[in-house]
């Protein structure tokens, strides 16, 4: 029986630019009252009906449409983000579910967190002249919260200009590809990893331009030796020439010596714990591994739901 591919040729995965769809949109500015009035099919009857409240009230033309009951405030604050080119997916239209509230309830007090937290990333990984490193998300026990915060940071990478790729990494327990969707991706990093993929693996986000997300695939009986080939580090590498910015899903550490090898691979690595149930001992436990490697932790979070 011939082994698996142990090598990674960079050449073979199919990450240039026409692999992916285009993502530089045009785009045309267009009035907060052309895209209410289109969004929510409105007839030149309503129109004319929020244009002559508009004059009377001296208010604006969502103002209006909310008053008379032809729009609510969600249509608004939607057409502001469309009018400043802000990805949002709302929960009535979109595929995308609640928990990630940095596409869905971009409003949100939890998705401003997001935002806070992504300033600080960008802080503490760009404030060197080093190598760009990829960030890998990490955690001591599974239900830290680690995979909900994997996503929604990579959602709000993604509302920034440049590209965002999120890997699910966590070939044990992998959720990813519930998250958004992927159920039916049959290749993804494992099947990269294996030798068995090279090419159309990397699936963009429909509600996010800028967002892609490569799956984990099959999972493997042996997930720890595929990601110590150099097959994964040369992978990361690869990537971090095509997006702007690369985030690792991990396993929980408490399933084995995966997330340690992913961190060292990534360059960076960021820690979450759960309130009132990640234990000192094995946060402790976790670091010390993590720093064993070249990885630099560049924050620890507090999960609190």
């Amino acid at each position: 029986m011939s082994s698996p591919q142990a090598t990674f040729q960079p050449s073979s995965f199919d990450a240039s630019e026409s692999a992916f769809p285009e993502t530089q949109q045009v785009t045309h500015d267009r009035s907060i009252g052309e895209i209410i009035s289109q969004a929510n099919n409105l007839s030149a009857e309503q129109i004319q009906q929020i244009l002559e409240y508009q004059k009377v009230h001296g208010v604006r033309f969502g103002e209006a449409a909310v008053a008379l009951g032809l729009a609510n405030s969600d249509d608004v604050l939607w057409a502001l983000a469309q009018q400043f080119h802000y990805p949002y997916a709302t929960e009535q239209t979109s595929r995308l579910p609640a928990e990630l509230v940095v596409a869905t309830k971009p409003f949100s007090e939890q998705a401003e967190a997001f935002r806070t937290m992504r300033s600080h990333m960008i802080m503490r990984m760009y404030s060197d002249h080093g190598p760009r490193s990829a960030l890998a998300v990490v955690s001591p026990d599974s239900g830290d919260g680690k995979t909900y915060f994997a996503a929604n940071l990579a959602a709000a990478f993604s509302q920034l200009s440049g590209r965002t790729l999120l890997i699910d990494a966590d070939m044990r327990n992998p959720r990813l590809h519930e998250i958004f969707g992927l159920q039916g991706k049959s290749v993804g990093l494992s099947s990269i990893l294996s030798g068995r993929a090279a090419g159309n693996v990397v699936c963009p986000i429909k509600e996010l331009p800028s967002l892609f997300v490569l799956p984990v695939g099959p999972t493997p009986p042996n997930p720890l030796e595929l990601l110590e080939r150099p097959a994964f580090g040369l992978l990361i590498r690869e990537l971090l020439t095509k997006f702007d910015q690369v985030i690792v899903d991990t396993p929980a550490a408490s399933l084995g010596s995966d997330f340690a090898v992913i961190s060292a691979r990534c360059g960076a690595a960021v820690v979450i714990a759960r309130q009132n149930q990640t234990r000192m001992y094995a946060m402790q436990d976790l670091l010390n591994t993590v720093s064993m490697g070249p990885t630099k932790v560049v924050g620890s979070v507090m999960n609190e739901f």
